[in-house]
């Protein structure tokens, strides 16, 4: 099968991750939960993952890099762990339900109240005016939320230009899903004080590798209590970083695999990037000759093309695509609806076409084909 559904997981692994999945399936032990040999090497790995993430994206020390299961889990984290009764949140319309949900369930809860800021444009140009955003900061906003890049079509806002815009009491949040590892974020000096991360996608991990990496600014509290192999006599959680926020087993395997899939993005970062620029420009270029297609996305290192068929529904045509194709998309709303409502696509959402540098262009060939073929029928 073509596999262009990367923006939802990472279809092709690296080398180097396959083998360290292998190998710790075959041997492993619990990482810090005992004293033997064995317990400790697995221990020590663990902490070269946080070393190589705080590394790579320039945070606040490596205690400050907590492993979750995913992207989700960070960001209920960040939200559930940090927000206040009588704080007020901004985020933009492009986030993901990860960010959406848990603002609606702790508004709905009395806690906090939010606003959404809008996009300014159309389609393939709709960008975020910082200067609203700016505009919708009150005496009680604890926070702002931005996307690093929308996961519906690649649009990747300044995170430069809205921290600068913040008063400096507001914490930016960063939800990195589908930026990570396709461009460089450097926390310290774009000012984020919190950055969640999906390994199983840009970072080139397996399922079930994630993490949140936060500033001395914030403290957040768990939202889950159970063992940390540390101070294990006292019924409280442990009052330091990580421990207090890793209750339980942490997956061993997915962190191996993401310790070597940052490795291997940190060394191909570059190429990456370059690489899915032009894959998406070839992409948009082909797709947009189409008479039937409309394309919302700008090229992009994030790798993703959103289109719109003029005449049939998008879950309709990624089905026919997977069943008499090959071809692996995906339609719908993508989990972001109010990015939809702002792009105009809400009622059937858009075919979602995700790259990777894996990819080929004779597979877009093919792609451009197959919806030809589509047409026709």
């Amino acid at each position: 099968m073509i596999y262009f559904d990367n923006a939802a997981t990472g279809g092709r692994k690296p080398d180097n991750v396959i083998s360290a999945v292998s190998s710790a399936v075959k041997v492993c032990a619990n990482p810090g939960r005992s004293g033997h040999k064995l317990s400790v090497a697995c221990a020590n790995l663990v902490q070269k993952c946080r070393n190589e993430l705080d590394e790579f994206f320039n945070g606040y020390g490596f205690e400050r890099v907590i492993f979750t299961k995913n992207c989700t889990e960070a960001l209920n984290i960040a939200l559930f762990g940090v927000l206040q009764k009588g704080d007020h949140v901004v985020a933009s319309c492009m986030e993901h339900n990860s960010v959406l949900r848990p603002l609606e369930r702790l508004k709905q809860a009395g806690k906090i109240d939010y606003d959404i800021c809008p996009l300014s444009g159309e389609g393939a140009n709709a960008k975020l005016d910082v200067a609203l955003l700016s505009s919708m900061i009150k005496e009680n906003t604890r926070l702002v939320a931005i996307t690093s890049a929308s996961n519906v079509n690649g649009y990747a806002p300044s995170i430069e230009k809205i921290k600068k815009a913040l008063p400096q009491n507001v914490l930016l949040l960063c939800d990195g899903a589908q930026g990570a590892g396709h461009f460089p974020i450097d926390m310290q000096k774009q000012g984020v004080d919190m950055l969640t991360l999906a390994g199983h996608k840009g970072l080139h991990a397996v399922q079930g590798s994630g993490a949140l990496l936060f500033s001395t600014r914030v403290n957040p509290t768990p939202l889950l209590y159970g063992g940390t192999g540390s101070m294990s006599v006292s019924l409280d959680m442990p009052d330091f970083y990580p421990d207090c926020l890793e209750a339980g087993t942490l997956a061993f395997p997915a962190l191996l695999s993401l310790l070597e899939g940052v490795r291997y993005t940190k060394e191909n970062l570059a190429f990456i990037e370059k690489r899915l620029l032009f894959l998406t420009q070839y992409a948009i270029k082909a797709l947009s000759a189409l008479p039937f297609c409309k394309v919302y996305s700008s090229p992009n290192p994030c790798g993703i093309v959103a289109l719109k068929h003029d005449f049939l529904q998008s879950e309709f045509v990624a089905g026919t695509l997977s069943s008499k194709h090959g071809i692996a998309v995906r339609g719908g709303l993508h989990c972001a609806p109010l990015m939809h409502e702002a792009l105009g696509t809400l009622d059937d959402g858009l075919v979602r076409v995700s790259l990777s540098h894996f990819n080929e262009e004779w597979e877009i060939d093919r792609l451009v084909s197959a919806l030809k073929t589509i047409e026709r029928d």
